[in-house]
């Protein structure tokens, strides 16, 4: 079953830049220079979804000079995956052997 980590992790990953992010992430390491240049985002906007994600501990940082670049944490993403990989085998499961609950 997924947990309330979980649950606050899918609201980070919902907003469509954030999910953008981290599909550029999981490419390459970038600065944030580059992640306004690949999303046309402003930059203010873009630093408080990095902030998001950094505190939730979606991306680590790597300062460089004047830069900071970001990271992709993968474990984080894998682990999601797994909590949905096992929420589909318990669906799976419940939809073979179509367990219901009798009504009242």
């Amino acid at each position: 079953m997924m947990t309330s980590v979980d649950t606050d992790l899918i609201r980070v990953l919902a907003d469509p830049l954030r999910l953008q992010i981290v599909t550029l992430l999981a490419r390459e390491t970038l600065c944030t220079t580059h992640l306004v240049e690949e999303t046309g985002a402003r930059q203010t906007n873009l630093s408080n979804h990095l902030k998001v994600l950094r505190d939730a501990g979606v991306v680590e940082t790597e300062p460089c000079g004047r830069f900071t670049y970001y990271k992709l944490r993968p474990e984080v993403i894998e682990a999601l995956a797994g909590s949905f990989t096992e929420l589909a085998a318990t669906a799976r499961a419940t939809f073979e052997t179509d367990t219901k609950r009798a009504c009242p």
